[in-house]
């Protein structure tokens, strides 16, 4: 189904109210990210942080991909960092898709709905930082691996930041989706966070919290960056994405919803 159609289904929908739907419904490849240039700026996502190679050494779509809980997605994405996925010719690896988009997702209160899981082959690294599902001044994101300047040599926790403090952490299994959504108010300058696993409706973990709450509504990266780190080669690594969508208030806390 198409956005618009999907768009004007969850109108009806009381208490639904989609700023932004990047369930990647609308793409039938993942090539279909090269549509988007500065000049072209088509389709739900902006594409340009990225290593050297073909769009498919970095996303790929399939409903293999995609939370089974979650019957709006018609698939996901593994976002993947290979030895290629160097950017602009920085020395960390990333992978990272920016919301396409003029609605108002940088203002009032805002909920930023994604579900992220990995698996044991391609697992991401417990020695690396990860930083996923991030703004630009890292006011709120998820961590993952060892944080840079931490005690030890690994970190096997998902774990949620603000301003770089950690308010939530639990094991990053592999085969769980985690449902997640960044409760961001814009004028009130608070952040918090909800959370489930599987296909469990989200639950307040984190009560908003003070934050910068810092945006122009261009800068949320949906994707991730490593740090590199001296001693821990570079290995693949796959991360994947679904039911990713931005909907302001009151917030929809079943998995697979809105629904058309």
């Amino acid at each position: 189904m198409r956005t618009t159609t999907v768009l004007a289904a969850l109108a009806g929908c009381a208490g639904a109210a989609v700023l932004w739907d990047g369930r990647f419904n609308d793409l039938t490849t993942a090539a279909d990210l090269n549509k988007w240039s500065w000049s072209n700026q088509v389709g739900p996502y902006q594409y340009y942080i990225h290593g050297s190679g073909a769009v498919d050494k970095y996303v790929n779509l399939s409903p293999e991909y995609k939370n089974p809980a979650d019957t709006v997605s018609r698939q996901g994405a593994r976002l993947t960092l290979d030895s290629t996925a160097f950017w602009n010719g920085q020395n960390m690896r990333r992978i990272e898709l920016i919301p396409q988009t003029t609605a108002a997702i940088a203002a009032g209160k805002v909920f930023y709905h994604f579900s992220l899981m990995r698996r044991d082959v391609n697992a991401p690294s417990k020695n690396r930082e990860h930083q996923i599902a991030f703004f630009e001044s890292h006011f709120v994101e998820l961590k993952y691996g060892w944080i840079s300047g931490e005690q030890g040599a690994e970190n096997p926790n998902l774990q949620f930041m603000v301003s770089q403090n950690s308010k939530w952490k639990t094991e990053w299994k592999a085969d769980v989706w985690h449902n997640v959504a960044f409760e961001i108010d814009f004028g009130a300058r608070t952040v918090g966070l909800w959370h489930s696993e599987g296909g469990d409706p989200l639950v307040q973990t984190v009560a908003p919290v003070s934050a910068s709450t810092s945006s122009n509504g261009q800068d949320w990266h949906l994707g991730v960056l490593e740090l590199p780190r001296s001693g821990y080669p570079d290995t693949t690594e796959d991360f994947y994405f679904s039911g990713i969508y931005i909907e302001s208030g009151p917030i929809t806390t079943a998995i697979g919803s809105p629904t058309a």
